[in-house]
């Protein structure tokens, strides 16, 4: 998993790239967001290419998280070629998390 403390440019290139992206806005001091990593590791081993995570620190990148309306964290949004198909705050479990980017990249 890349941890993408990424200048905006480089941001919006990631996003923009053909395979979809899932962005996990976090903080260090958010225990919620630290049960996200463990899901996050899963999702990808599962998914493999099909997916690239990345991690924003929202402390560290306000102006990205601003961008996204990102209030609440851990928040979660979901890329393709730069076009925002989803996005929700909280801890997502896996199967859950699996299925809804499965069924929103058949969209």
């Amino acid at each position: 998993m890349a941890n993408a403390e990424a200048k905006k440019a480089s941001f919006n290139d990631i996003i923009n790239e053909d395979t979809p992206v899932l962005v996990d806005f976090y903080a260090d001091w958010c225990a919620p967001c630290k049960m996200m990593t463990p899901i996050l590791q899963q999702l990808k081993s599962e998914m493999g290419d099909k997916i690239n995570i990345i991690k924003i620190d929202t402390e560290r990148n306000p102006d990205v998280a601003i961008k996204y309306q990102v209030r609440g964290i851990p928040n979660l949004i979901l890329f393709r070629k730069g076009e925002l198909l989803w996005q929700q705050a909280g801890v997502v479990q896996m199967p859950q998390l699996k299925q809804i980017i499965e069924q929103k990249l058949e969209q």
